[in-house]
Formats: structure tokens, sequence, C-alpha cells
């Protein structure tokens, strides 16, 4: 069992200490998280990694019952949601017709790492139908994309093997690429 771990377990008994000792162990990956997520967001972004780290932190251990995580991939997927809706609601705030904004549609394969916010919301709109169709292979794309873990790191976290997580993606990669196609691109549904 990691340190990390073992301190996922003290929080869960309500050890206050226990988060403090855990922030220093995961800051600097979750710190590479954020700038991995931020590096594509068009300059004048008011949000930082550094403040998308702690805004993401705090949801993760200031709330009114302890949070349990089993283990290190649990708690940086926990991380990675978190970062997800926190830049989620910071692109909608921005995109909101009132500011003038407006969403436009974008191909997977064209969304980077970290994609301008207007991208974001529509592969949000996306990742909410497949999980109504597939919450597995929508968690599966959170895990990558979002939480930048590896396949056999997001295979373990959600519990399925590395074959059954490579099929998953190859689907939700798919699923997902037609999704974000522009709707004259997408083919008449019969």
């Amino acid at each position: 069992m990691t340190e990390v771990t073992q301190i996922l377990r003290r929080i869960e008994l309500g050890e206050s200490v226990a988060a403090e000792q855990l922030l220093p162990l995961v800051y600097r990956e979750l710190r590479q998280l954020a700038a991995a997520r931020m590096a594509e967001e068009r300059p004048g972004n008011t949000l930082q990694p550094t403040a998308l780290v702690h805004e993401a932190w705090l949801r993760l251990v200031n709330v009114e019952q302890a949070q349990r995580w089993v283990s290190r991939g649990h708690f940086f997927a926990a991380a990675a949601e978190a970062m997800r809706r926190i830049l989620i609601d910071a692109a909608r705030r921005k995109g909101s017709l009132k500011l003038g904004g407006g969403k436009v549609r974008l191909d997977l394969e064209d969304i980077p790492a970290a994609a301008p916010s207007e991208d974001l919301l529509a592969l949000d709109e996306a990742l909410n139908r497949l999980a109504d169709r597939d919450a597995v292979k929508a968690e599966l794309v959170k895990l990558r994309f979002f939480g930048g873990l590896s396949m056999p790191e997001a295979a373990a976290t959600l519990g399925i093997s590395l074959t059954a997580a490579e099929r998953h993606w190859a689907f939700a990669r798919t699923w997902l690429f037609a999704e974000l196609k522009e709707p004259e691109e997408k083919p008449a549904e019969s």
C-alpha cells in the first residue's frame, strides 16, 4: 500500500492532519495535470493551473462528510473529475449569452489535451450523452482525458481488464468523434 493510499485511509477515518500530509505528496502531480489542461487555453484566461489545483483540492477535502478513496488512482480520478467540473463551470460562465459567447463544435481528434472553453462545453455535453448510454466508457474518457491516467491506470481504477479498457476507449473515441461533428457533417438519421 502506497503512502498516498495510507493517508487517504486516515482521511476517511477523520484524521484532520492527514489531509495536510497528503497535499505535499500529490501537489506536483495535480499541478502537472492542471498545467496540461490549461496549456491550450486562450491567452488572458483568468484561471491558472495553480488556482485550478487549489480549487480542486478544496472540493476534494473541504466537504461536510469525509470522502472515501480506496486507492491512489481513485483519488486522482476524483481530482480529475473536480478539475473537469471547474473547467466546465468556467467555460459556461465565459460562454454565457450575456457575455456574447457561443458554442462551437469540434472533432475529438482536433481537441488538444486542454481545449478552449467552448470545445470543453461541447465535449462535456457529448460525455454526458455517452454516460447516459454507457457510464463506464464515459468514466474511462474522463480518467484518460481529464485525469491524465494511462490506459493501465484507468483500467485498474475502473476495475476492468486492460483489454476491456482498450476496447471501451476505441468505442468511446469513435462515438465522441461522431457526436462532435458539425451538425451539417453528420449523416441524416433514418
